[in-house]
């Protein structure tokens, strides 16, 4: 009898039952990261059945070459000498007629793992089939993470593989490659290669000499000299940033800015902001390393300049896209949003 799952499984719960072969005969994998649909595919096509047995009894297809009504009549097939039969919908959000399928969701056959990969997207779950697939087996939203995530998940990605990071190469990391789950993962074990088997540990002058960003000029240190109103420093690093344009640009470090000082007047209007544990948990902060920053930004900018300061960036983003902007080049524009920040 297939299990009832509840809605909002982890990606970590749900590998944990793969790998344990408790098998669900529907999966249905959706959402807008498409880092962790192609992880959990691709372990059930490499996992569930053994290299001689998938030739009769896998399948793997592409949601625009076949219907919902197709997809049925494979899932409805037994598996052969092997004691699964496993379907693949590889883009199913170009699949048609897709209703066709709540009969079958209604009553899946045990012996078939079907599995929808609904990238860019989630499914509406009022529809009738994607209600019933979540009662008879795996409905999976997979997120974007946000950009507070990526240090966490820079450490256990590591951790997973016995090594660590110190915390200002996470963030180097982090803030160089971004949120795409795919680059930053291949990233990351470009790094990994290059440790040593007796000293697994990432420092910045590992992240500088195998990913090939600045220990010292990056999209980080800018940040931490924004927060600590260094005007030297923000000048020095973005005078480098201007001369090495590879290194880091108005358009990489624009959103990191916006989250920080949006998240500095979420701080200003905080309920308790004398009380740290509070503050903590009121920005949804993992450590007391990330809310140092907001201490000291609440000290250096008033919640007006704040104010002010996201205005200002929101300006600067439209000035970057040609908005009200005929000739100002991206790194005039950078010279005149840290001008205007800090002064």
């Amino acid at each position: 009898m297939a299990e009832k799952r509840q809605s909002g499984i982890s990606y970590e719960t749900l590998m944990r039952d793969l790998t344990a072969r408790k098998f669900s005969p529907i999966y249905i994998l959706m959402g807008d990261e498409s880092f962790y649909i192609d992880k959990i595919a691709d372990y059930i096509a490499d996992h569930v059945l053994l290299p001689e047995e998938r030739d009769f009894n896998q399948t793997v297809v592409f949601g625009a070459d076949i219907t919902g009504a197709q997809v049925v009549d494979l899932a409805k097939g037994y598996p052969m000498m092997a004691e699964y039969r496993v379907v693949i919908v590889k883009e199913a959000k170009d699949m048609k007629g897709a209703d066709a399928l709540e009969k079958y969701m209604e009553k899946p056959v045990k012996s078939t793992i079907l599995v929808l990969c609904h990238k860019n997207g989630t499914l509406d779950r009022r529809k009738k089939w994607v209600g019933k697939a979540e009662t008879a087996g795996v409905v999976f939203e997979s997120k974007k993470l946000k950009d507070y995530q990526l240090s966490g998940f820079i450490s256990s990605y590591l951790a997973g593989r016995k090594a660590t990071i110190e915390q200002k190469a996470s963030q180097m990391i982090a803030d160089h490659v971004g949120a795409d789950l795919h680059r930053l993962t291949s990233e990351l074990d470009k790094v990994l290669i290059s440790l040593s088997a007796n000293d697994r540990r990432v420092t910045p002058e590992i992240v500088e000499r195998e990913i090939g960003v600045s220990k010292d000029f990056n999209a980080f240190e800018l940040r931490n000299a924004i927060i600590n109103r260094d005007i030297y420093k923000s000048n020095q690093i973005i005078n480098y940033f201007d001369k090495n344009p590879k290194s880091g640009s108005l358009y990489a470090f624009l959103p990191l800015l916006f989250s920080y000082f949006e998240n500095l007047m979420v701080a200003h209007y905080a309920p308790n902001k004398t009380n740290e544990a509070e503050l903590a948990r009121h920005l949804d902060l993992r450590s007391a390393w990330a809310l140092k920053d907001y201490i000291v930004g609440m000290r250096n900018y008033t919640a007006m300049k704040t104010l002010q300061i996201i205005s200002k960036i929101r300006e600067i983003d439209g000035k970057s896209k040609g908005l009200d902007n005929p000739n100002t080049s991206a790194g005039d524009l950078m010279k005149e949003l840290i001008f205007y920040i800090l002064h």
